[in-house]
């Protein structure tokens, strides 16, 4: 049985608690019922599937042990009897978070006006809908498109809905009031071999996803490529900001990194923490803001990303965003390789659920881990793997993995070229989600994996 973690506030009412204290004195609340969250080991080599045969659920073989510091990156040639899996130091290991964060405030109310999403059901039914979260209707057929040409001429933009309104500053047509889609409702980029989809979805009024993807070269010359997926936590404010902060923040800082000489692995733990100094920053406001709205949280998102060079694949997460590995030839078993900060997740490490039955649970997609100023604990995760074949790495905010949580499953929505078309292949995706429902945020960004070189395998 899994000692109680020690913890600092309430995971139901985020009240504070006293230390031995066995339930909530506010609202009563078990607290035998958060377990310990598992261990953390965070390198494996992968020889076409993880966890190794044999091995439980969520548990990884022993890693090996860490090159000294300084060791030189790009890691020992396969030759080289030195050579490990992961080629690099090791992170520091952070104690583990206390908090658990609801989508819906644990008191039942809902959440600030300005968001509308639920977890852990990710679903609205329709007539809770706010207005604007309908779908755009079409044009009127009996609206003429001529008027449309002086607003275009007069450097504004056209209405989509009645194509005769000009747009103004704030969003809205001044001709039908129609508001209108927002850039970031459906995003779209490819950067070398790699690409990217995020989409509103169909239940939501705005994106709160963000991603940034981007290619670079080691000191060696060697070609590496970066995605970074970030979900911004609705009961928050600003949550769109606070994931667009963390997206560019940690590309930056691992694109940045890795031209120096840093080792991946350890590129994507700093810029892991430089995406939350970038999130935390948001809430710096003045005091009279805080006063006005004091019960409101800090901003705050989830954060994963993968870093891909030759023979070698680093993922990094905070929260329940996710990373899974599809290879190429669909007879080699697919593999998650991350381990969610839920709730959820809690209780299937502990032994005290199934999977099956802890993803039923309303309280699935409570986070325990997150990025932002009222986090209780930074702990940024990192895995490093060394595949044996080519494959892609899919990179995703639950908006996708709610449609497809197995590894298996996310294969089997895969294309089979999505290594060679990666942009076609995240649209796919997108399109699987919103078939299913759309009822979140859906973001994806799609990193193939390069065969690994003649004679290259793994250590």
């Amino acid at each position: 049985m899994s000692q109680m973690p020690q913890l600092s506030a309430c995971p139901s009412c985020e009240e504070p608690l006293e230390s031995g204290d066995r339930f909530c004195g506010a609202c009563g609340y078990d607290l035998s019922a958060v377990p310990e969250r598992p261990q953390d080991n965070p390198t494996i080599t992968m020889n076409g599937s993880v966890p190794a045969q044999g091995a439980a659920a969520g548990e990884y073989p022993e890693r090996p042990s860490a090159p000294p510091a300084g060791a030189p990156w790009p890691a020992p040639g396969p030759a080289d009897p030195q050579a490990t899996a992961a080629g690099g130091p090791m992170p520091p290991e952070a104690p583990p978070a206390a908090g658990v964060r609801f989508d819906r405030r644990p008191d039942g109310h809902a959440a600030p006006p300005e968001t509308y999403q639920t977890q852990p059901d990710h679903q609205i039914q329709p007539d809770q809908m706010q207005p604007d979260e309908y779908l755009l209707q079409a044009p009127d057929p009996r609206v003429s498109a001529e008027p449309a040409a002086p607003a275009a001429g007069a450097g504004g933009k056209v209405c989509v809905a009645c194509r005769a309104g000009r747009v103004d500053d704030d969003g809205y047509c001044e001709n039908c009031g129609h508001a209108q889609p927002r850039e970031r409702d459906h995003m779209e980029q490819e950067s070398g071999p790699i690409a990217a989809v995020s989409d509103r979805g169909l239940r939501h009024h705005r994106n709160e996803d963000a991603f940034a993807i981007g290619t670079t070269a080691l000191p060696d010359g060697t070609p590496a490529s970066v995605a970074i997926v970030c979900d911004g936590v609705s009961s928050a404010t600003r949550p769109d900001d606070a994931s667009q902060a963390a997206s560019r923040a940690a590309s930056e800082a691992v694109l940045a990194a890795l031209p120096r000489g840093a080792h991946p692995q350890q590129a994507m733990h700093d810029a892991i923490v430089a995406a939350s100094r970038a999130v935390n920053s948001l809430a710096d406001e003045p005091a009279t803001a805080r006063e006005q709205a004091p019960h409101q949280n800090a901003p705050a998102c989830t954060i994963v990303g993968a870093v891909v060079t030759s023979g070698l694949l680093i993922v990094g997460w905070v929260g329940d965003s996710r990373a899974y590995w599809v290879p190429v030839d669909r007879s080699a078993p697919p593999a998650r390789l991350t381990e969610d900060d839920s709730w959820a997740a809690q209780m299937v490490a502990a032994g005290l659920m199934n999977e099956a039955e802890a993803y039923a649970d309303e309280r699935a997609h409570a986070i325990t881990g997150w990025l932002g100023a009222d986090a209780y604990e930074l702990e940024p995760h990192t895995a490093a793997f060394k595949p044996d074949r080519p494959g892609v790495v899919v990179v995703c905010t639950d908006g996708l993995w709610n449609y497809a949580e197995a590894a298996e499953e996310m294969a089997r929505v895969l294309p089979l070229d999505a290594a060679a078309h990666p942009l076609h292949s995240a649209r796919v995706l997108v399109g699987h989600a919103l078939d299913g429902g759309g009822h979140d945020n859906v973001t994806v960004a799609l990193v193939p994996f390069p065969a690994v070189p003649q004679g290259a395998g793994s250590a």
